[in-house]
């Protein structure tokens, strides 16, 4: 009898661990580790968006930054650089499948690198979207194809250009990816290392805290960014405009490549709320509408007047009370 009691009982410790195996162990029965990479939960359907009262904002400042993916804090949204990894995406492919399923992009403004007003502008159509993912130097692209620097590059034949990351195929009125302009060492992958975002800092008087809200954010060119006329190379550089709360519900899905602990789970839009990328202030809201190389001319003025604006943000939020 005790012989059968305890074979009952160790019948059921396996059948319990065996369940338990199967759904909570982090191996699986191969040994192979349950590391998610894609966040099929539908959290993407309920992104928190703060949206506080206008009469309890007292206080905000327009805040331009460069997020440069060279600096190793930021390694994260660079890599992979192909296409071909089965479970991870860089930031940009994440835009890139993004825009073919229909997110909304704008084109930079004309006049200097401030968005447009979304509200108003008008979003770019299927047919001029593949001229932005050009994979290469745009002046090269136009020699390769023996085309005028003059021409209007929405007359190129865009469905079957090799250089291009994104194709417009007009028989379905449908983008597809092209991996050939993506990978390899000239793609655009490789290739595309900045973005440049608008930031709103504000303080809600509600909750008596300072928030920092990505308003949008800016793919740059990598073949275009150093120049003796910085801010004119950064008006070229910039790819397009896209709302950030467009993009949030297409980085939540996403996790990011892990750095340093394989288990930790963090989303692209988990990186960008908590703010664990690096960045640097290129300018801000001010009264004469110019950014920090219009006034500062030398490496060391544009480092002093980063780091006090920078200062300025900190300590605002400190400066309200009295001690």
């Amino acid at each position: 009898m005790k012989k059968l009691g305890f074979i009952a009982c160790f019948s059921f410790c396996v059948a319990t661990v065996g369940a338990q195996h199967s759904v909570n162990s982090f191996f699986d029965r191969m040994g192979v580790a349950r590391i998610q990479t894609v966040d099929y939960s539908g959290t993407h359907d309920t992104i928190i968006n703060l949206d506080p009262r206008m009469d309890d904002v007292i206080w905000s400042r327009i805040v331009y930054r460069i997020v440069d993916m060279r600096y190793k804090q930021n390694y994260q949204l660079y890599f992979p650089t192909t296409s071909t990894d089965p479970h991870y995406r860089s930031l940009l492919k994440v835009i890139i499948d993004a825009v073919i399923d229909g997110m909304p992009i704008y084109q930079k403004n004309d006049n200097n690198i401030k968005p447009n007003d979304f509200e108003y502008a008008t979003p770019l159509t299927k047919e001029e979207i593949p001229q932005l993912f050009l994979a290469g130097n745009e002046t090269e692209y136009q020699k390769s194809h023996n085309t005028p620097e003059t021409q209007d590059s929405l007359h190129l034949d865009i469905t079957k250009s090799s250089e291009m990351a994104v194709l417009y195929d007009p028989s379905s009125d449908s983008l597809r990816f092209n991996a050939y302009a993506f990978d390899g060492d000239m793609g655009l992958a490789k290739n595309q290392l900045k973005y440049l975002t608008q930031e709103m800092v504000y303080f809600d008087k509600h909750t008596s805290r300072l928030y920092t809200k990505i308003i949008a954010i800016a793919p740059l060119y990598a073949d275009r960014i150093d120049s003796k006329e910085p801010l004119k190379a950064l008006h070229e550089s910039i790819m397009f405009w896209i709302p950030f709360n467009e993009l949030r519900p297409y980085l939540a899905l996403q996790y990011i490549i892990p750095s340093q602990n394989e288990t930790k789970r963090v989303t692209y839009d988990d990186f960008f709320q908590k703010r664990l990328y690096s960045s640097y202030i290129i300018g801000e809201g001010n009264i004469y509408n110019r950014f920090i190389p219009e006034y500062c001319f030398t490496e060391e003025e544009i480092k002093k007047e980063q780091a006090r604006i920078e200062q300025e943000l900190l300590t605002f939020e400190q400066d309200l009370w009295e001690y």
